[in-house]
């Protein structure tokens, strides 16, 4: 799902001494650390991934946060308010690990606010009633945790190291989300609409966060050698359909999908075409919300300028002191 974006052909680096002896140690399992030698093409294909990853979890506060003061109870407010600040430590995390294969965090949120980078299409989707915040956590954060779980053995070991946090806290969110939902949908008539409605339509977004299809995906047998990742978008897709849909029905709610049926023969449930048209024009900034993101994106930049000025003032007085103090 963090990786809907790698479609510019950046291609392997040729082959060579370096090149073989890096793959050998990828084969064997080793992790690539970030002093180590590594070819060109899988350090940009790193700093894509995780970068596009990291900008995901900071737009991603925006959908749910304006729903912190009208959560309707104390405790969905403190839960909501909880998996928000969860939401911006996972994008600091990522952008620190992305920092450790030479780009700077400056360079990669001007490319987001500039629209050059990415992040997952899920993110351009509006939250119209409460019932959305659930099916995000038990959707888009579903797709996530199926996602971010083969992360943890991902060959780049400040990637990896930085997703175990992550995805136990992606399990909170997915719970919380399931939780919601599980409510709404015993609860009244209008409460069992609102959550069918959000069903309805996040169904189909999050089925598009593993990315296109594998034919359609430019750098996936490249990002499986390497062992970036361990999975292919459809396969993930498919898991992820396994393990939603019995939620679901146990929950009483319908799938807006008519070709959605368990096929006894593969043990997996089939299921239709999804509009992928509608995929990649929401990832090139034409989806309902892409706009109103990053013009929020920009604002907050803006406006915590003085924020950042300030740390990096008392950093550098810090470090004024401390060489005083040596020289003393």
């Amino acid at each position: 799902m963090y990786s809907q974006a790698l479609q510019d052909p950046t291609g392997a680096d040729g082959a060579g001494p370096q090149d073989d002896r890096f793959q050998a140690r990828i084969d064997a399992e080793d992790r690539i650390e970030p002093n180590d030698w590594m070819p060109d093409a899988y350090r940009r294909t790193l700093i894509r991934q995780i970068s596009q990853h990291a900008h995901s979890e900071i737009v991603g506060m925006l959908p749910e946060g304006n729903w912190i003061t009208r959560a309707p109870t104390l405790r969905r407010k403190a839960a909501l308010l909880a998996k928000v600040q969860d939401e911006g430590g996972h994008g600091l995390y990522l952008y620190a690990a992305a920092e450790t294969l030479g780009v700077t965090r400056e360079e990669l949120v001007e490319q987001l606010l500039t629209g050059r980078a990415k992040y997952s299409s899920i993110f351009n989707y509006p939250t119209l009633s409460w019932a959305d915040i659930g099916a995000i956590g038990w959707l888009v954060d579903g797709a996530a945790i199926m996602n971010q779980i083969p992360l943890c053995r991902c060959s780049y070991g400040p990637y990896a190291r930085s997703m175990i946090r992550i995805c136990k806290e992606e399990s909170f969110h997915q719970r919380q989300g399931f939780e919601i939902m599980t409510v709404l949908a015993r609860g009244s008539a209008e409460q069992q609409a609102m959550a069918q409605d959000a069903l309805n339509r996040w169904w189909w977004p999050s089925l598009m966060m593993f990315g296109p299809p594998d034919q359609q995906s430019q750098h996936s047998d490249a990002s499986m050698r390497w062992k970036i990742k361990r999975f292919t978008n459809d396969a993930l897709r498919q898991k992820f359909i396994d393990a939603t849909v019995p939620q679901g029905h146990f929950l009483g709610l319908t799938f807006p999908d008519p070709v959605l049926r368990h096929n006894a023969a593969s043990g997996h449930w089939d299921f239709g075409t999804i509009d992928w048209d509608e995929f990649r024009r929401v990832l090139a900034g034409d989806g309902p919300c892409n706009r109103e993101r990053l013009a929020a994106r920009r604002r907050a930049h803006e406006e915590g300028a003085w924020v950042r000025e300030a740390a990096l003032a008392h950093a550098a007085r810090q470090r004024a002191v401390a060489q005083q103090r040596e020289a003393e």
